[in-house]
């Protein structure tokens, strides 16, 4: 079966951000000074930003140990959850790291495609 290192690592990326997306979360709802004070925010407030990090963070942990165990609906909460990060991450690259927000769209694409290409049969060479 093809995929299954990809699928892995892809796994291995969404426990890594359901791990730092609920701190982020949290460092957000709770006022700490960790963001930029100056930020403008066009759709919501740091509070809901932070709540909505800590949501996709559970997610993204779901996905990834279902992934690990095998189950397909690991993969598909895995491309539901990397397809929020991404969107997430390019509404916040007008904020304070742009390059950050960037190089996490970047891993949230790598992840979508290591699961979507996951279970492809092998061509076979003559």
């Amino acid at each position: 079966m093809r995929g299954v290192g990809r699928a892995i690592f892809a796994a291995i990326l969404l426990l890594i951000a359901g791990t730092l997306n609920p701190i982020y979360g949290i460092a957000a709802v709770s006022d700490a000074h960790f963001y930029v004070n100056n930020t403008h925010y066009v759709f919501s407030s740091l509070h809901t930003w932070g709540w909505v990090t800590v949501i996709l963070g559970a997610i993204q942990l779901i996905a990834g140990f279902s992934l690990l165990a095998g189950g397909t609906f690991g993969r598909v909460i895995g491309i539901a959850a990397a397809t929020l990060g991404a969107i997430g991450a390019l509404l916040a690259v007008g904020g304070s790291s742009p390059w950050w927000a960037l190089g996490v769209f970047a891993i949230c694409l790598i992840v979508i495609h290591g699961l979507l290409v996951y279970g492809e049969p092998i061509e076979q060479r003559a």
